[in-house]
This record gives structure tokens, sequence and C-alpha cells, in this order.
């Protein structure tokens, strides 16, 4: 949170308290599972960490139950605030409903953050100021970037372009380079002179060059 927007973090953790939690195909779902026991007990983990390193939890979504389905490897949503960069559930992708709050006084702070944190798949600025978005989406070295949109996710048409520690390989999938990573590339050179146009022309065999 940049500035005074840590103000926001109240009201931020009365809407995820109110998310449901269901099953995937449920259509009264906000939230469902994640993959695996495996995979909760990591998220599970990362969130002790934490704590364990003096981070406050806003809200600890850890032993939430659904009653609808008892078994789910289910994570409630999770508020992590006062965190800091050097702690290992910042340095560390959660892949889990866990939102780690650390706080900056500028804009300038925020991007330097972001820029030196491993991973480069997707950031995203809330403002009403169109220097403030024009400043962070030059500066920063994110490959998806969103301003007003909380997920900044391209469509299929366009290219997934996540960067650095989020990226690997030279081709990115889906949209265009999704294209041309099934692509072989032909390429034509020609050259046509127009005395060639006469019937009594004959072909040339020389190196074309400038002159």
């Amino acid at each position: 949170m940049v500035g005074d927007a840590k103000d926001w973090m109240q009201e931020v953790a009365e809407k995820a308290t109110k998310l449901r939690l269901s099953a995937g195909h449920e259509p009264h779902a906000d939230l469902g599972p994640v993959i695996s026991p495996e995979a909760k007990q990591r998220i599970c983990s990362l969130i002790q960490t934490a704590v364990d390193e003096g981070a406050e939890l806003m809200i600890d979504g850890r032993n939430v139950t659904v009653e609808e389905y008892p078994d789910g490897n289910f994570v409630g949503p999770t508020i992590i605030t006062n965190m800091k960069k050097e702690m290992t559930a910042y340095i560390n992708e959660i892949f889990g409903p866990v939102l780690c709050v650390v706080n900056v006084d500028t804009l300038d702070e925020a991007i330097e953050l972001i820029n030196k944190n491993p991973y480069g798949n997707g950031t995203a600025i809330f403002t009403t100021n169109g220097a403030a978005a024009r400043k962070f989406t030059q500066e920063i070295d994110v490959g998806q970037i969103g301003v007003n949109v909380s997920i900044p996710v391209p469509l299929p048409m366009m290219s997934f372009s996540g960067s650095r520690g989020s990226f690997l390989g030279d081709c990115h999938f889906y949209g265009k380079q999704g294209v041309h990573f099934f692509t072989q590339t032909k390429t034509v050179t020609s050259l046509w002179k127009a005395e060639d146009a006469t019937s009594d022309s004959k072909s040339a065999t020389a190196m074309p060059v400038l002159r």
C-alpha cells in the first residue's frame, strides 16, 4: 500500500470475510479449494512463517471448514499486514488466497520494491491520476501491468507476458507469440529490374551490389 492507501485495509478485510468458499463448479462459490493437500499445507506453512517473522494476521483463513465439502483442500481469504520484503512469505509465491501487504510512503518506493522482486508475473496500480499511471507503466519491470484492473492477465488474442522469475523459455504462450512458437519462418529475397521486362533480356547471376 502506498501512503494513505493503508487506511483502505479495513474495508478490504470486511469484503474478504464475505467471500464464499465451495467447490469451483458451485454457482455461489467465490473461492474454490487449492489443488492438493500438499498445496494447502505449503500455503499454511508460508502464512505461519510470516507470523513467526513479525507480520500480523488481519484475517487467518487456515482453519476454515466448508460444510458440504468437509474433506476439501480449502484455505480461506487471508490478509497478512506489516510484511517486509525479507520475509519468507514475500520472497516465495504463495499460490493461494493470501494477500501480503507491504507499506511504502511514495510511488517511487513502490516501483523500486516491485522491481527488486525476482518475479515479474503481474502487478497493478489503482489511481485516478493519469500521470501516476503513466509513470508506473513506464518504469515498472513486470510483464503484465494493470491500471485499475486487479488481475492484469490478457485476453487469449494477446500473449501471456510474465517476465523474469515468472517465465521460463523463449516464447510466451497463446496470442501472437504462441503462434510464432509453432511457426517456421521462410524468407524469400527477390530482385526484379525494370530492364528485365524486355523480351531479349538475359538472367544475371552476379551478386547485386549498391552503386
